[in-house]
This record gives C-alpha cells, sequence and structure tokens, in this order.
C-alpha cells in the first residue's frame, strides 16, 4: 500500500519519558548558541537592498502569537495550513490571503501543523492530538507525552513523532489508535521540529541522529541510517536529534543533525550516501542539484547532493539567527530575527532581494503555494509575496 505526503528551535529542552521540562540557563542550545562573551554579536551589515529579482507584497493575514509554537506550515495546492500557539487554527487561500476556515480550539499548542488537503492534525500542550476536516473538530487522542514535531497526515492516517522517541499511528476518521512503536535513547531532546515524512510507502522518522524507514502499516522497523553519532560525556553534548525541514528529491533525503551533520539517506535501500560536519539548529532544502542551510551564525551553506562537497558558503547573513530555507527557482529564502525575508541566489548566495514583515521575527521557514511565497512572524503576521 502506497501512501503519499503533498507537501523553529526554542531554548527548552524536554526529558523523554518523564515528561519534564529543563530550561537551560546560561548555555543556549539553539539557533542562538553561545558565541562567546558577555556581548551578543553584532548582526552582518546588509547594505542598501538592490533588488535584482522584482518581488511584491500582494496581501496579508493575521493569527495569533507563535511565539512558543513549533510551528510548521502546511501546503496543499493553494491552501496554506497554520496555527497560532494559544490554538487558533487556519486554511488560508494563498491566491488572496483569505481565510478559507479558522478554528479557535481554546487550548495552547506544542505542534501543529499537519494536513494532506482533507484532515488537519495538531497536538495540545495537554497532550491531546486534535483532528479536524474543514475546521471542525472531528476527534482527540490523548498521547503518553509531549509532542513538538507537527503531525504526519498520510494514507488516511495520523503519524506522531513524541519527545519520547515513540511513534504512533491513528486511523484519521475515527482515531483509533493502530500502533505504537518506543525505543530508549539519550535522554534529552530538542523542543522543536524533528523529521516526520512519507516516502513512497515507507514512513521516514528521524529518532537522535538516526533516519530510520517504517512499515506504516504495523510500526515494524524496515532500515536504519545514522547520520549522526552522540558524541562528549554529558547529555548536552551527546545531543544529536534531526531536526525539520529536510530536502527530498525522489528516494534522497537529505537532513540536519542538531549541531552536527548534515548528510543524506537513499530511502530504497536503507544507506547513508553523504554526512558532513555541519553546526546548524535548524533544517535545510534543496532539490537534485544542491542542499541549502545555515550554520548557527548565519553563514549560509551549498552542498552538492551528489557527494556532499560544498558549492559555496556565504557570510552576508552572520549572526542573524535564520530561520530554515526553501528553495524557489533561482533563489534561497530565509527568515531572520528581524523580520525580514531574504532572497539570496542559488548559484552562490548573492542577494536578490529583502523583503520585510512587522520586525517581530520570522517564526518558521517559510513557503510558497500558488506562486505565493508566505512567511509569518512571532507576532502572527501572515505576508503573500509574489514575483513581478
Amino acid at each position: 500500500m502506497r501512501f503519499a505526503l503533498t507537501s523553529c528551535s526554542s531554548l527548552w529542552i524536554s526529558y523523554a519519558r518523564h515528561v519534564a521540562s529543563v530550561l537551560l540557563v546560561g548555555a543556549v542550545l539553539s539557533g542562538c548558541s553561545l558565541w562567546g562573551g558577555s556581548s551578543k554579536p553584532v548582526p552582518a551589515d546588509l547594505g542598501p537592498n538592490v533588488p535584482v529579482l522584482g518581488v511584491n507584497h500582494v496581501w496579508t493575514a493575521r493569527i495569533g502569537s507563535i511565539a512558543g509554537l513549533p510551528l510548521d506550515m502546511h501546503v496543499s495546492g493553494h491552501v496554506v495550513t497554520l496555527a497560532s500557539a494559544d490554538g487558533v487554527v487556519v486554511a488560508l487561500d494563498a491566491r488572496s490571503g483569505a481565510d478559507l476556515w479558522r478554528t479557535a480550539l481554546g487550548e495552547p499548542l506544542s505542534a501543529g501543523v499537519g494536513s494532506d488537503g482533507k484532515w488537519t492534525a495538531v497536538v495540545s500542550r495537554s497532550n491531546a492530538l486534535v483532528v479536524m476536516e474543514s475546521g471542525r473538530e472531528l476527534w482527540r487522542q490523548p498521547l503518553q507525552t509531549q509532542t513538538f514535531t507537527a503531525p504526519l497526515v498520510a494514507g488516511n492516517r495520523i503519524f506522531v513523532l513524541s519527545a519520547d522517541r515513540s511513534v504512533s499511528a491513528y486511523d484519521a476518521m475515527t482515531g483509533r489508535r493502530l500502533w505504537i512503536q518506543s525505543r530508549p535513547g539519550e535522554p534529552l531532546v530538542l523542543r522543536q521540529s524533528g523529521v516526520l515524512l512519507a516516502v513512497g510507502d515507507t514512513l521516514v522518522v528521524g529518532l537522535s541522529g538516526r533516519l530510520v524507514g517504517f512499515n506504516p502499516d504495523n510500526g515494524s522497523v524496515r532500515w536504519e541510517a545514522p547520520l549522526a553519532s552522540a558524541r562528549g560525556t554529558n547529555d548536552v553534548e551527546r545531543l544529536v536529534e534531526l531536526v525539520g525541514r529536510v530536502s527530498r528529491v525522489g528516494d534522497s533525503v537529505c537532513a540536519r543533525s542538531f549541531q552536527a551533520t548534515v548528510g543524506c539517506v537513499n530511502t530504497s535501500r536503507g544507506t547513508v550516501a553523504w554526512t558532513q560536519l555541519a553546526a546548524g539548529s535548524d533544517g535545510i532544502h534543496g532539490d537534485g542539484e544542491l542542499v541549502f542551510g545555515s550554520e548557527s551564525n548565519g553563514s549560509m551553506i551549498a552542498w552538492r547532493r551528489a557527494d556532499g562537497t560544498r558549492a559555496w558558503t556565504s557570510d552576508r547573513l552572520k549572526f542573524r539567527k535564520l530561520t530554515a530555507p526553501l528553495l524557489l527557482g533561482r533563489s534561497v529564502v530565509v527568515g531572520d530575527d528581524a523580520g525580514l525575508v531574504h532572497l539570496l541566489s542559488r548559484n552562490d548566495g548573492s542577494p536578490l532581494n529583502r523583503l520585510t514583515t512587522d520586525a517581530s521575527g520570522i517564526a518558521a521557514a517559510p513557503v510558497v503555494a500558488a506562486d505565493t511565497l508566505v512567511a509569518v512572524t512571532r507576532n502572527g503576521g501572515i505576508y503573500g509575496f509574489r514575483p513581478d
């Protein structure tokens, strides 16, 4: 049976299997890593914006604050679905920015949004999986522990990756749990979105530093491919969690291991194609030729997908706290902590344009739907941009 997938970091860490959260004071483990010294590094000077590529702001919409929610925006055709931290879920028409539906669940969320265009799934902070159809709640099921990764909706099922590294599957219509698989792992996990996607008839999940292929019908493991190994002597140093977003081209899935590596896996064979050391904390994106990502210091890197060698490196956005990128035509698109959306050349990282929002910071990796680039800010501003 085949199932298809239609197609971020906080300072919190969650203890797996204990459903407790620990705030790390002093040493920061996300994209704003400790740079050394007592003062923050100065972001790179951007200089004047010279729009090589013409892009227009075409609409603005609003939702509640995104702060604290590891948000994944979901795209299905011309529809973009997203959620706010306080539990408002909305589906927008990317052509106009108008609501197709909007629902207030009345409770804060810890993960969202997953959708296949019919069913939409989020996870509440009270550890409930909530599934909606056209904005109407269908059912909810309690989960064993916290969840920070958006559920995957595929093949009439809902798949959940929880903070204790358990993976579970539910019938999308009824909410009946179909199976659950648990495994021990490192005692700490990141409170940010992990890796959960469908590739052909395999459910591909990031567990610690590995991509794991599951049979979606029963949860049995088909293969495991290590992208990073735990290192160091304490739990923090050994953290090698895989983080979203990922770059998928056919059977090739490339992903980032937190502050450790970037690598690609052949999912038809379950084998590692290559890995390269990389000190980033957010996901990657790319195509059949190149894979793009940023280091925690804001340096942008392009790796060749075939072998992982570097095609180019750019420091133009250094120390600007970047989102995961989006490859869009000739541009690599990233948002920053000042609320700017940068369009960089895929060939060498040179600037093509710079777009402004409400300056509260870009909250999630940008997406594209109906020829419209969509970015969302921490204050809940949703911005649609379109090329000239």
